[in-house]
């Protein structure tokens, strides 16, 4: 039983535009190829844009390493993956895919109760919006993050009275407000990451000091976590949000200036799993074998 991970063409070994943190398309592939093949199904990588020409070939796609489809490609990501699901098994499917484009999902997730960072929307922002978010949110720093968007691409940090960013360094359309959070910097962002609605493991990850972006590609770095119950709660909580279970998701949670942990992000469209911080036994690595375990029953 074939299974496609789907890939863009910078997280293809050897491109010529392959990105710094490509370590990552390795790490995880040599976790989950192994975690498949226990239970009768064979990984191979694909470029996401040829998806639809071969999705006949396979019993499922997973677009988990689609690393430029908000890069000005979304439309024709979702296109394709449309195509990919009148075709073959898709996960997640493409209306989840859809919906998680968006990040004002937020509102629709904070409306149902889920614990979510403050988040104003705008269409194309403004230094008057920027101005609006200073009193909305009683503070001085903000961060402004396209509504489309991933790994802090076009995503700017901006203090009261500090010049305005130029265009390039903005989100090129619809964008998000939100209160710079102090916590970011000094107890990191939570990561738990469920597979079928199941919860497998957890991590923080961590700025370069004097940076608040997380991801590996500037620097960030992870660390194993053991959340409390409390804190499963609140992943848990967003989980029992959503109108169908997952079958991947990554739920991100800050400590909000509250002092309470909110989401920041749920991540279902090309979460990195984070898979070196699951438990490893009798060589296979736990956290792929849930996903394993998950997406076989799925089929």
């Amino acid at each position: 039983m074939k299974v496609a991970l789907l890939v863009s063409s910078n997280m293809v070994p050897g491109a010529d535009d392959a990105r710094d943190d490509i370590h990552e398309y390795h790490e995880e592939m040599g976790a989950l190829t192994p975690a498949l093949a226990a239970h009768g199904m064979t990984l191979e990588p694909l470029l996401w844009d040829t998806a639809d020409e071969n999705a006949d070939d396979y019993a499922a796609m997973l677009p988990l390493m689609v690393w430029d489809y908000f890069e000005g490609n979304e439309a024709r990501f979702l296109d394709v993956m449309a195509r990919v699901s009148a075709k073959t098994a898709l996960f997640n499917p493409v209306e989840t895919l859809r919906w998680n484009s968006d990040k004002s999902y937020l509102e629709e997730l904070a409306e149902r109760g889920a614990p979510t960072i403050p988040t104003m929307r705008v269409d194309r922002v403004t230094q008057a919006d920027a101005q609006a978010a200073f009193e909305l949110f009683g503070t001085d720093r903000i961060v402004i993050k396209p509504q489309v968007g991933g790994g802090a691409w076009r995503q700017a940090l901006h203090a009261r009275g500090e010049p305005w960013p130029d265009a390039d360094k903005l989100p090129p359309a619809e964008a998000l407000i939100q209160p710079f959070l102090p916590s970011v910097q000094s107890e990191g962002e939570y990561t738990f990451l469920y597979f079928g609605g199941r919860f497998s493991h957890a991590c923080v990850k961590n700025a370069v000091p004097g940076d608040y972006r997380i991801q590996s590609i500037y620097g960030g770095t992870e660390t194993t976590y053991q959340p409390s119950a409390d804190e499963l709660s609140v992943a848990q909580a967003v989980i029992d949000t959503l109108d169908e279970v997952p079958l991947y998701a990554r739920v991100d949670l800050l400590r909000g200036l509250d002092g309470k942990l909110a989401l920041i992000e749920i991540e279902m469209i090309e979460p990195y799993l984070y898979l070196s911080h699951a438990e490893v036994r009798d060589g296979l690595n736990q956290g792929a074998v849930m996903f394993a375990e998950a997406l076989r029953a799925r089929l």
